[in-house]
């Protein structure tokens, strides 16, 4: 009896799965309602509902576009990163723990002093008693990786622009659409890599 009723049950899931109407694309919907809905205000302007050809690629795949698309926009990213002209990556440490305290910016009504709002997603100092796990922890950063010129150069760039490392990484490109200036980059750079910064001890 249970045999018989496992399979009409099964027979059933099959028959419903066979009727079900394909699922539809509710992405145009949503785009012209937020294009009706959303407005302008302050420094938070409409450009912000324009996917360039990163987010569409993440969005149409589920974060997991074809390896060739991953690759050839990954390499586009790459190259887009500014490096500093002086050459100097590493910052001050002390005005970086601030920056990655703050998490003001980008909003309508922030004036100006843009964070980074790190902590958000991402454990840093070990003092910190609340902080976001989105992101990997940050603790000892340089300690576990090397204080080297490669790992600098990562740290920066990934600050810079994350996707240039990870096609959909859920991290903001701090660098790429200007919410950090090269300077406070360099100094987040430095509370990652400098020996003294409360992160790496």
């Amino acid at each position: 009896m249970r045999l018989a009723s496992a399979g009409i049950l099964a027979a059933a899931a099959a028959l419903l799965a066979s009727c079900a109407t394909p699922q539809r694309d509710y992405k145009p919907d949503a785009q012209a309602m937020m294009k009706r809905d959303f407005h302008a205000r302050g420094i938070a302007g409409m450009e912000r509902l324009n996917e360039d050809a990163v987010q569409a690629a993440c969005n149409k795949h589920a974060d997991n576009p074809p390896q060739a698309i991953a690759e050839k926009l990954q390499k586009e990213q790459m190259a887009a990163i500014k490096w500093p002209v002086d050459g100097k990556l590493l910052g001050d440490w002390k005005p970086g723990e601030k920056i990655a305290q703050n998490g003001q910016g980008m909003s309508w009504s922030d004036k100006g002093g843009v964070g980074g709002s790190c902590y958000n997603c991402h454990q840093i100092g070990p003092r910190e008693s609340s902080f976001g796990t989105v992101g990997p922890s940050l603790y000892q950063f340089a300690k576990l990786r090397g204080y080297g010129a490669d790992i600098q150069r990562y740290a920066y760039g990934k600050i810079y622009n994350a996707k240039a490392y990870n096609l959909c990484s859920q991290m903001p490109r701090m660098g790429h659409v200007g919410a950090l200036t090269e300077q406070q980059m360099k100094d987040l750079t430095a509370l990652l890599m400098d020996p003294a910064s409360p992160v790496n001890q």
